[in-house]
Formats: structure tokens, C-alpha cells, sequence
């Protein structure tokens, strides 16, 4: 059986003389990749490594990232786009590795915390690096009070649902909801409804960062409504309480010209 061996280390190819590592989604774009990377370049092991190369699509880049807020880490991540979608990754290049990662424009996103609490009393806590969104689970609208800093500024949304965005998240879901896009330096956050009925006009507001965000379902038990913080869904919940955790930011390495802030930028002329 024949092992992929790395190229005879040179300062350009060593990355685990500089203590980086490499991890790549289980999709075949991202193994074949992987594969000719370990030819090419040596590797510091993945838990050793302080800078992370993750070859993927925007989940992995999001599955890699919650890992390392449960592993209270926060390594910068070099993200190459060999998956599906690829807004949170540079683009898929072999040669130059070294380089690339070193003249790279770092980027800080920092996490929403969402604590959701259901019908039975039970509580999860679970960030967010692009949105927390509340969505019926019935064919029932959902009916939705909202609070922002312990005011009452929506009595009652009646709507498929409603979401909370980062400015890293604002070319997501947010934006297939019609919410607004958010530069990335931008100290604000996107607070968008999905499918309103009524106000049936009220499309949603652009809220400060450090605002605290409470919504409260009502009649829960008769219209239940799951909340989602990215991937992780909790449902049938009374009150979803949202905040962004600064404490927690985290790094992404970009190619200066092909920086996450200005491509979130661009995406306001987007045809």
C-alpha cells in the first residue's frame, strides 16, 4: 500500500515547523484535496497545530468553528473552498501555502448566545456564528412577542418566524428572508422577520450589538416554534433569549483580495 508522503521539507513547505494544521470535510472535492496538500506540504498534527487549513463548503467551515467554541479554542482558520458553497472560504489553490496564510487579512466574528428554554421548563444554551431563527413548526403561523432590552417593542409578530443575523451571517439565511446585509464592520445586528402577516409590512429593524434580544412564543403549546442557532435546533420554545458574545470572537484568514468584509460589502449590488 502506497503512503502519501510530503515533498522534502523546505521553509515554504514545512508548515508544521510553523504549527499548522490541516482538516478537511469528509466530501471527495475535499479528501482529494487533502491528499495532494499532505503530498505536498508537511503538517503539524490537527492538535497541535495553532493555525488551522479546513478544505470544505461554509458547513465545515461552521462545523469547524462551533468545535472550537466547545473547545473553548480560537485558532485562526484558513478556509479553501472545495465543497458546495464557499462564502466563508478563499479560494482552492496547491501552490503558495505559506505565503498565502502569512499576507492573509485576518477577520473577527464574534458569536451570538442563544439561550432557548422550552414548554417543560428544560434550557440549552448554543451559539450562533450566523443567525438564531425561530420557525413554525405547524402549519400554524407563529405568534411572537418581542424585547429588546427588556422593552416591548413587538407585541405580537404573526409570521412563519423570525431571526437574529451577525454581520457574517447577513448574506445567509438573512438575506433569502430579505433582511438586510450588514457590513462586516459593522457594530450591528439584523433582526428580520420570515414570511410576516402581520404587521404585515413590518419587515424587520437593524438593532445595535449590544442589545439584549428576548422572544417570547405565544400560545407555545397551540403554535409550537423550534429555535435554531446555526445547525442546532431546539423545539417547542416558550422563550428564546439572544446576545452577542464578544468573549468568544473567533479568526478567519482571508486573501487580501478576496476578504470576507469587502465580498460582504459587494453583495449589496449583487444582481
Amino acid at each position: 500500500m502506497n503512503v502519501a508522503r510530503p515533498s522534502p521539507a523546505t521553509p515554504e513547505r514545512d508548515l508544521a515547523a510553523h504549527r499548522i494544521g490541516l482538516v478537511a470535510s469528509p466530501g471527495e472535492a475535499a479528501k482529494s484535496a487533502e491528499a495532494m496538500l499532505r503530498r505536498r506540504y508537511s503538517w503539524a498534527d490537527e492538535d497541535q497545530a495553532e493555525t488551522l487549513v479546513a478544505l470544505g463548503g461554509d458547513g465545515f467551515m461552521l462545523q469547524t468553528l462551533h468545535a472550537m467554541l466547545e473547545q473553548g479554542e480560537s485558532r485562526p482558520v484558513f478556509g479553501m473552498n472545495r465543497g458546495t458553497f464557499g462564502f466563508l472560504m478563499n479560494e482552492w489553490r496547491l501552490d503558495r501555502l505559506f505565503e498565502r496564510i502569512s499576507n492573509a487579512k485576518h477577520i473577527r466574528v464574534a458569536p451570538l448566545a442563544m439561550k432557548a428554554t422550552n414548554i417543560r421548563g428544560e434550557s440549552w444554551m448554543h451559539p450562533a456564528i450566523n443567525e438564531v431563527s425561530l420557525l413554525r413548526e405547524t402549519r400554524q403561523t407563529a405568534k411572537i412577542e418581542i424585547i429588546v432590552n427588556g422593552r416591548v417593542v413587538m407585541p405580537e409578530l404573526v409570521a412563519d418566524g423570525v431571526l437574529v443575523a451577525t454581520p457574517a451571517g447577513s448574506t445567509a439565511y438573512n438575506l433569502s428572508a430579505h433582511g438586510p446585509i450588514l457590513p462586516l464592520a459593522a457594530k450591528m445586528l439584523a433582526l428580520t422577520s420570515i414570511s410576516p402577516f402581520r404587521p404585515r409590512r413590518w419587515s424587520g429593524a437593524i438593532l445595535p450589538d449590544d442589545v439584549s434580544i428576548r422572544f417570547k412564543v405565544l400560545e407555545a403549546d397551540k403554535r409550537p416554534v423550534a429555535a435554531v442557532a446555526d445547525q442546532f435546533e431546539v423545539r417547542e420554545v416558550c422563550t428564546v433569549d439572544v446576545t452577542l458574545d464578544r468573549d468568544r470572537s473567533l479568526t478567519l484568514l482571508f486573501d487580501p483580495e478576496h476578504a470576507l468584509d469587502e465580498r460582504i460589502a459587494m453583495e449589496q449590488f449583487a444582481h
